[in-house]
């Protein structure tokens, strides 16, 4: 029997459980779950044990980073979700042949959407979250109340539904509401991260000690590069409106690799350096440095005065170096008899460890990579009218964290805002000649009826980011004609959405017999194939950016995804002439309708063509 696709997303903590019985198989023990069924589960006080030195009795004094709720945030981590990404081809440029995503949704739903697919793919992310300064929204996960509950309380939901809660200081829970919005985000950003990937993430003085906290125990204090400290502003403070009289001048952005022994190193700047090398040696351009020293006094040791090249020091002299690295330097070649005199050739790669770098943590000053400022002109600029934005990220500042890791990678931003990271993307790309990849994330947030946005004609913020990258793509085309013919300033627009799938799919129990039979198809009536397709290549390690081909096939369209990995077909009445030619293509996966078989023989002879003609298939139904 052709077994089922789960349209869940991944059940982070079915995949912790596993890595724990992989370590620690006395440490999973079996329960019956809510459903009546046999689970996995963790046996907490016997792993408790397995990671103590010592016996241990009961609840100790330890060092711990914790909050009100934490536990549940962690949950909201690791909880699975019944939703998917669906394609907007009108609202998206070049859909069929860019590799870039623009996605709308909450990020939290969205980064849990692309575990399976994205998981260990991504070089760089790059976020500039809410600050929580006691004006701005943050997301609000729901922790202490329901659904309906929440909704009724607050009142605060956008134009899709997604729940927004202004978080101010005379909340009691200021700081706890702000860790339990971040702290899952970024458990689930460090699985989508490549072991030799960064997370660069932009903070203001409100929470940048709890930031620090949260992401040494998510990624770990060994992973911690530093903080780069950017000059937001070059506009003095009036020293009345500053507390204490001190000018708020400069934000941060804490750096932390998925694992910092892999990562062998960023394109650093490199400062002028005073080491020279004027002369020429065996092996290049060197410097010649004389190895002799005086031997009067503390310094005559007899066992400095040795032949070095058939030469002894000179009268009064002493060596340097000892005889064992005299023999080595000199079988190495890199002692040389210059002027009469012996002599070490020193040559540049003798001392990459003296050469003056620039500290990754600098400062990085508003003259050279832009301030806040700077970032709205760049906006009001590309946008034709203002915005209205006023702490918006300049491009330098971005396309210079671009530059540190290379020219051929993907990087994410999931609060995408105004897109500045797109739009840095693809102006590095033209500058360079780079193929970095971008995936934006960003909550359709409503703007205000008496903001500036909505004036221009923005009802939420990812009309503006979409906007933007539009534009911006065209300008830089324009700009650069002859360097950005390939150059790709396209993106697909995939919306965040409830499942493809009617309700019975996932609880059938709760439906009657008599229920079900309404349900000749399990799929909902509004959704189109592409919808379907996209909801398999996320389950089907595909990603969302793949080529996508159409053919038809004895009368049925048939999808062929990044070349044959992966094959679709979702229309009604397949026969075993389709089955065949799909078969024969040998694709890594096959996807169907469970109502699409033309009758009975079908569904008999479908595994035995797969079997013939390519067994290795994955094949699933819907």
């Amino acid at each position: 029997m052709m077994e089922h696709l789960n349209m869940q997303s991944m059940d982070k903590v079915a995949a912790n459980v596993a890595k724990i019985r992989e370590l620690f198989p006395n440490c999973v023990t079996e329960r019956i779950n809510n459903e009546g069924q046999l689970e996995h589960a963790i046996d907490f006080d016997m792993l408790k044990q397995e990671l103590s030195d010592h016996v241990v009795d009961g609840l100790q004094e330890r060092y711990q980073f914790t909050w009100p709720d934490k536990r549940k945030a962690i949950l909201a981590a690791n909880a699975p979700i019944n939703k998917t990404l669906r394609p907007c081809r009108e609202e998206s440029v070049d859909f069929d042949n860019t590799e870039n995503l623009y996605i709308e949704g909450d990020n939290l739903e969205v980064l849990k959407l692309l575990q399976e697919t994205y998981l260990g793919k991504v070089k760089m992310i790059y976020i500039d979250p809410p600050y929580n300064t006691g004006n701005d929204f943050v997301y609000d996960d729901d922790f202490k109340q329901s659904a309906d509950e929440y909704i009724d309380n607050s009142g605060q939901l956008d134009e899709e539904g997604n729940r927004l809660v202004a978080n101010t200081e005379s909340n009691g829970r200021f700081h706890t509401d702000w860790l339990n919005m971040i702290y899952p985000r970024l458990k689930l950003a460090k699985d989508l991260l490549s072991d030799d990937g960064v997370i660069f993430i932009s903070i203001d003085e409100h929470e940048s000690d709890n930031l620090k906290k949260v992401s040494h125990e998510i990624f770990g204090e060994q992973n911690y590069f530093g903080d780069l400290v950017w000059e937001a502003t070059t506009q003095p403070i009036n020293a009345g409106s500053a507390k204490f009289g001190l000018q708020k001048k400069t934000e941060i952005i804490l750096l932390y690799g998925k694992n910092k022994s892999k990562i062998s190193g960023f394109n650093l700047e490199q400062e002028a350096s005073d080491l020279s090398y004027p002369h020429t040696g065996k092996f290049g351009s060197c410097r010649f440095e004389v190895i002799e020293k005086s031997d009067a006094g503390d310094y005559n040791r007899d066992s400095m005065k040795f032949k070095i090249l058939g030469q002894s020091p000179r009268p009064g002299k002493r060596w340097q170096i000892g005889k064992d690295l005299a023999i080595k330097l000199a079988e190495e070649g890199k002692l040389e008899i210059v002027d009469g005199l012996v002599k070490r050739a020193v040559y540049p790669e003798d001392e990459i460890d003296k050469i003056k770098v620039k500290p990754f943590w600098s400062l990085m000053l508003a003259e050279n990579v832009g301030s806040a400022k700077n970032g709205k002109e760049e906006l009001n600029s590309v946008m034709g009218t203002p915005i209205g934005f006023d702490t918006v990220k300049p491009l330098g500042l971005i396309k210079k964290l671009l530059s540190y890791i290379g020219k051929n990678y993907l990087i994410l931003d999931f609060f995408s805002g105004s897109a500045t990271t797109a739009h840095a993307v693809m102006q590095l790309n033209a500058e360079d000649g780079g193929n970095r990849k971008f995936i934006m994330v960003q909550l359709p947030e409503v703007c205000a009826e008496n903001s500036e946005a909505y004036k221009a004609g923005y009802k939420n913020i990812c009309e503006i980011g979409k906007e933007r990258i539009r534009r911006a793509g065209k300008k830089i085309k324009e700009e650069n004609p002859l360097t950005t013919q390939d150059l790709d300033i396209g993106f697909r627009v995939l919306k965040c959405d409830s499942s493809n799938m009617e309700d019975v799919y996932f609880t059938p129990k709760e439906y009657m017999d008599k229920q079900q039979s309404l349900f000749v198809d399990n799929i909902k009536k509004d959704r189109n194939d592409e919808d379907l397709l996209f909801d398999a290549m996320l389950k089907l390690d595909t990603p969302l950016s793949s080529k996508i081909e159409k053919i038809t096939i004895a009368g049925k369209t048939v999808y062929n995804v990044a070349q044959g990995h992966l094959m679709a077909c979702f229309d009604k009445n397949v026969t075993d002439e389709v089955i065949t030619a799909i078969a024969k293509e040998m694709p890594s996966y096959f996807v169907m309708r469970d109502s699409s078989q033309a009758d009975d023989s079908v569904a008999i002879n479908f595994e035995q063509i797969f079997n013939t003609y390519s067994p290795q298939t994955v094949r699933r139904v819907l």
